[in-house]
């Protein structure tokens, strides 16, 4: 069995990740790059980092260190009462808490190398991100590229691909219909049209290019998330000149995160891909 151990990153309850290391991962048994799991819920704080773990434990066996993330996400109440900041949501969350903790938390795998014994590599990290996990992890696929373009600070470790599992790749779309009642806007603490800048900062789309492999692996029969925020983005994405690829599968929006099913079975074949 993996082994398993809880680091924090930082001091709020939620900031803290599970990492999952193969059976005697070390100099001797070098992992194949350490994948960071971001799991979904729609950005609200009833989910749980508990759905990345059958992922983690499949990961681990199959010779990947696995960095299972939790991160503050925004409260489970509508965001029809939510105005430009944020009144009437609950929990720690949201914009831009959710977005610094994903940050933090993926530099926090600087400081595990020696603590694993170079299991875990800093040059060597993939995200893999579920529905709105999905969007944090291309949202942090932005990261290098976003500073190259601002001059702002470059993060601690650079992702070198993502793969998305249905993932909530377009911001404004997943606002303008309303997903999941109006998760974007509880998210967010408003609507697009009051908070235009932020929305733009927070939207994958809003990022390209990020100059990474970004693949996205969804079904036209996921009910939870369009099959089209994920085509819309890999448009976009290869527009811009990034090596973006859509990977159409089939089976509903937890197919992707179920060990044995095929939409599965194909973000783990695409994990090799970027980290064989």
């Amino acid at each position: 069995m993996p082994t398993r151990e809880i680091h924090r990153y930082g001091p709020h309850r939620d900031q803290w990740g599970e990492l999952f290391l193969p059976d005697d991962a070390g100099p001797r048994a070098p992992v194949r790059g350490t994948v960071v799991v971001i799991h979904g819920g729609y950005w609200r704080d009833r989910w749980t980092a508990e759905l990345g773990v059958p992922t983690a434990l499949d990961l681990a066996a199959h010779g990947w260190a696995v960095w299972n993330l939790e991160y503050r996400r925004a409260g489970n109440d509508g965001a029809g009462t939510n105005g430009p900041g944020g009144e009437g949501r609950t929990g720690d969350g949201g914009w831009p808490a959710t977005f610094r903790d994903v940050a933090m938390g993926i530099d926090h795998l600087a400081n595990l190398g020696t603590p694993t014994g170079g299991a875990v590599d800093p040059r060597r990290v993939v995200a893999l991100g579920h529905s709105a996990g999905g969007h944090l992890a291309v949202w942090a696929a932005g990261r290098a590229s976003q500073a190259a373009r601002t001059g702002g600070e470059t993060p601690a470790v650079p992702l070198v691909g993502v793969v998305s599992q249905a993932g909530v790749l377009d911001l404004s779309a997943a606002h303008r219909l309303r997903l999941s009642d109006d998760a974007a806007a509880n998210l967010m603490g408003g609507p697009e049209s009051a908070l235009p800048e932020e929305y733009a900062l927070a939207d994958p789309m809003g990022r390209l290019p990020t100059g990474l492999p970004v693949f996205a692996v969804h079904s036209r029969e996921d009910a939870a998330v369009p099959f089209e925020l994920s085509e819309a983005y890999v448009r976009a994405a290869r527009k811009a000149g990034d090596p973006a690829e859509l990977h159409e599968t089939v089976g509903d929006h937890f197919a992707p995160i179920t060990p044995g099913r095929e939409a599965y079975e194909t973000c783990r074949e695409l994990l090799a891909r970027l980290l064989p």
